[in-house]
């Protein structure tokens, strides 16, 4: 693992094969107010929930005159185009053409793109062809035992591969996190292994970290000096991660972190959080800790060049403790997801 590179090849462009893959394109609660514009693999989409609450992921393209739908308003089951009111029902089949004399009678090709969307884990996922894989299996974030927390989005100007890679990354937490995640003085990595199961990447870690802070006592570990936070991670190609944490005790906490890839060089960043210890605490500690985390993260993984991934594992360095981004990269290339 002694590959050595002196520069990074330039950005590869979006794989197609990512639009058979579920992504995160926005929290439930973003469609409480009507039609939601978003990007997804450089697709301009709207979100917007019908008379039942179900959401739905179209175009966010009129066919008439290429008018963006998300500027129009939701009637009942119908989105309705803010140009000349055109109506398209939850199928995306323009139901209504307000200037013909009789409305209803509506060419075939009168029609928006409809593309697969589901709600789960208080988010919503689209993929904009048949998904090859289901969503993770997550109960915890379901139970009423656990408390969910919504942090993000986290917008990084940078592709989704970076943004993933960074959250499995270890070596960064005393460098980029010290006293929060690492302590500069400990920068070793423990070992550890990587499984590689089809599209998912299990491993698990076991590391010394920094005490909880007075400013974010968010971390079930008060009673150990030196507490040891035990990782179990879940990688579900391409940009979904589980985590689940604890410290030998009965507290755990569990994360969901999901990157929606926008564009080769844009992504953003969804997390949900659940524990099952301090439940009464606000949800603003832990948010505001996350937020200064991501911040952390961003103006390094900003920096990188290319702005995605090389997965060719000859165009950086990697050494023993990078095993969870060889891997990672391997996955992805054997999957079919990247160049």
């Amino acid at each position: 693992m002694e590959e050595l590179q002196t520069r990074s090849p330039s950005a590869k462009g979006i794989h197609p094969a990512l639009r058979s893959c579920w992504h995160p394109v926005a929290f439930s609660y973003e469609l409480a107010q009507g039609p939601v514009p978003t990007d997804l693999l450089g697709e301009p989409l709207v979100l917007w929930r019908d008379s039942a609450g179900a959401a739905r992921a179209f175009s966010d393209l009129c066919i008439h005159r290429g008018t963006a739908l998300s500027l129009g308003t939701v009637e009942g089951d119908e989105i309705v185009c803010p140009y000349h009111g055109w109506r398209y029902g939850t199928s995306g089949a323009c139901t209504a053409i307000p200037q013909l004399a009789n409305p209803t009678r509506v060419p075939a090709k009168a029609r928006a793109t409809s593309f697969r969307c589901e709600e789960r884990y208080g988010l919503l996922w689209v993929a904009l062809e048949e998904p090859r894989w289901p969503l993770p299996d997550v109960p915890e974030l379901e139970s009423s035992g656990w408390q969910t927390v919504t942090c993000g989005p986290y917008p990084w100007r940078c592709d989704s591969s970076r943004q993933v890679e960074n959250f499995t990354d270890f070596g960064h937490f005393p460098f980029v996190h010290p006293g929060l995640l690492g302590d500069p003085e400990r920068p070793v990595v423990p070992n550890h292994e990587v499984r590689t199961d089809g599209h998912v990447l299990h491993y698990e870690i076991v590391r010394p970290e920094a005490p909880n802070t007075d400013d974010f006592p968010v971390f079930a570990n008060e009673e150990a000096q030196l507490p040891e936070r035990r990782s179990r991670y879940e990688l579900h190609l391409p940009y979904t991660i589980v985590l689940r944490l604890g410290w030998g005790g009965e507290e755990g906490m569990l994360y969901v972190f999901a990157s929606q890839p926008v564009r080769e060089d844009e992504c953003k960043g969804f997390l949900r959080i659940g524990r099952n210890y301090n439940l009464e605490q606000p949800d603003e500690v832990l948010r505001d800790f996350e937020d200064v985390i991501f911040d952390q993260d961003k103006r390094i993984v900003e920096s990188q060049r290319p702005e995605q991934v090389p997965f060719d594992l000859a165009d950086e360095l990697h050494l023993k403790f990078d095993a969870v981004a060889v891997a990672y990269r391997r996955a992805m290339r054997v999957e079919g997801l990247a160049r």
